[in-house]
């Protein structure tokens, strides 16, 4: 019989409107008899304790039942563990399973994956003290985090979307340093983003060339824009055709520090440090069960 797998669920998760499929979701994780136990956390930080003391236990794999945020949690418990991490996406952006192959939209299509996949070891970052797998957002998207949750209303996308249009008229370009593998950039920026994998924000390919497990970083900066040119340009980003834009710039690097005044950073869509912050990649650290060929 296989090993046990051990959930871990965001009960939250769209409003605990997913919360109805955990029970077909165990089911087909118990396929063929394998043993699975649910942990729920009262908080974030019991979440985490409870996950890592899975992990020391050395169960088969530690499953994440939720979003972009409980993945980033789930990372803290596995990353640089033999324990590879399970993921079924249950949130709203969903975009480290994205990155992954795994489907965003398919709970029991996910948990099959888990029951019948492989493991893949791709690399992970650290933000200061904190893993993350995806991205480290900092200036104008992370303003916009920090805005929307500020606000009480509206609920779900629309409070990004306010606050976005918000932000958009009070954003003033930040003087940024950063430190790339020792090569010093000093330039105002509108944002900065550090990317082990491609996309953040529910689909925003911010890095859409980069690779989680080739050891790099990859470092983009946006610079300044004015309003009107930055709002023509910013659909791109959902397609990932952004790169060619004269005001964009890319570097891959194994550390990163980012620095810049009332800036904080974001990693996975949560909340990190102000900066500054340095980054490093740590390959071969994260290991991930994709299905065949991801």
């Amino acid at each position: 019989m296989a090993g046990e797998l051990v959930v871990l669920v965001n009960p939250a998760a769209r409003g605990g409107r997913t919360l109805r499929l955990l029970d077909p979701v165990v089911r087909r994780l118990r396929d063929g008899g394998r043993p699975v136990s649910v942990i729920v956390g009262t908080s974030a930080q019991d979440a985490l304790e409870l996950a890592c003391t899975a992990v020391a236990e050395g169960p088969e794999a530690l499953v994440a039942f939720g979003g972009d945020g409980l993945v980033h949690l789930a990372v803290q418990a596995v990353a640089g563990t033999d324990v590879p991490l399970g993921i079924i996406p249950a949130g709203t952006g969903n975009d480290i399973a994205d990155a992954f192959g795994i489907p965003k939209n398919d709970p029991l299509a996910a948990a099959a994956i888990v029951a019948e996949g492989t493991v893949r070891t791709v690399d992970a970052g650290t933000a200061g003290e904190e893993w993350f797998a995806g991205v480290v957002a900092c200036g104008f998207d992370s303003k916009v985090n920090e805005r929307a949750n500020r606000m009480t209303r509206p609920a779900g996308m629309a409070k990004y979307l306010l606050a976005t249009l918000q932000e958009l008229r009070a954003f003033t370009p930040i003087p940024f340093r950063l430190t790339v593998d020792g090569e010093v950039i000093e330039q105002e920026a509108m944002m900065v983003a550090v990317g082990n994998t491609h996309s953040y924000g529910a689909g925003m390919r911010v890095c859409p060339e980069a690779v989680p497990d080739d050891g790099l970083l990859d470092v983009l900066i946006v610079g300044p824009l004015p309003t009107g040119a930055f709002l023509r340009a910013f659909p791109r980003v959902y397609r990932g055709t952004h790169l060619g834009h004269p005001a964009i710039t890319l570097h891959r690097a194994r550390t990163v520090t980012v620095e810049a005044p009332d800036v904080v950073a974001y990693a996975d869509g949560e909340r990190i440090a102000p900066l500054p912050l340095t980054c490093t990649i740590h390959p071969g650290s994260l290991r991930i069960i994709t299905s065949a060929g991801a």
